[in-house]
């Protein structure tokens, strides 16, 4: 039994580190040129000018919060 277990884990071991990796060199990274990223530019704005409103009703929304638990704090 510890004979097979051990086998089994060199057998393991032997494969998992025989495993070139697959990593991925910089240069076909960025190999999409000029309109790559004017298109990941466009993206970025879209997504910029839509945290604007976001945000300006967020703060609406906690300055409505904030106005009705003073007006329900203070008895009349």
């Amino acid at each position: 039994m510890k004979r097979s277990i051990f086998s089994l884990l060199a057998a393991i071991i032997s494969t998992a580190s025989a495993v070139p990796a697959f990593a991925a060199s910089t240069e076909t990274v960025r190999s999409g040129g000029v309109f790559l990223l004017i298109f990941l530019g466009f993206c970025a704005f879209v997504v910029v000018a839509q945290l604007i409103p976001a945000i300006i009703t967020l703060w609406g929304m906690i300055r409505g919060v904030a106005e009705k638990k003073k007006t329900v704090e203070t008895p009349e």
